[in-house]
């Protein structure tokens, strides 16, 4: 089975997946910004590599991206990507003094960024390994802010000849009148991928 040729069977049930798989992740951002944050139902695609940067916005848009490598039963990498104001209203989710549109982001900003991404991945690692009863390791994230095309080359170069696309999640979330956009990339290689829908009961 490959990535594009999907029946609504299996989209159905990876959109199920994903739904918990972020939930839990929204939740534990809730959880350590002591705050009450919603979320919309995700809207869950697969897209080939060349077509997941234009899903986001311009290519040559600036974005932050935290990577994680996941290793285990699941081998693969899973992105989480912001637009730079989503960022700045994610760090005034813990800031007392916010961040102001278009402010630069230092050091400091770097690291908390770097930080909620690995809970997120974390928490929806765990969510995704608990369904398919499997065990999925996290590497430390990495962080980066450049173009979303320069960001995106990286899975794209890393596993384009061992998978032809990417479970591409976009998630809508707030706390109160904030609303951030936010977009889970998970990108197994093939044969983790067949694993995954072997456990899911869809293959």
């Amino acid at each position: 089975m490959d990535f594009i040729n999907l029946n609504s069977l299996h989209l159905d049930v990876l959109k199920e997946v994903s739904s918990i798989g972020t939930g839990n992740a929204i939740n534990s951002l809730s959880q350590i910004t002591n705050k009450r944050i919603g979320m919309d139902v995700p809207k869950v695609t697969f897209l080939e590599f060349k077509d997941v940067s234009t899903s986001i916005g311009p290519a040559d848009d600036m974005i932050i991206g935290i990577l994680v490598s996941i290793s285990g039963d699941i081998n693969g990498m899973v992105m989480f990507l912001l637009g730079l104001d989503s960022a700045r209203t994610i760090l005034n989710y813990f800031y007392e003094i916010p961040k102001k549109p278009g402010e630069d982001f230092n050091e400091l900003d770097v690291g908390s960024l770097q930080e909620v991404g690995n809970i997120l991945i974390s928490s929806y690692i765990s969510a995704l390994g608990t369904l398919i009863n499997k065990r999925i390791i996290p590497a430390v994230p990495i962080v980066a802010i450049d173009m979303a095309a320069a960001i995106l080359s990286v899975p794209a170069i890393e596993f384009s000849k061992m998978a032809d696309g990417v479970l591409h999640i976009e998630t809508v979330f707030n706390s109160g009148t904030d609303q951030v956009s936010g977009y889970f990339l998970l990108i197994p290689d093939l044969e983790s991928f067949n694993t995954i829908m072997r456990s899911l009961g869809v293959m």
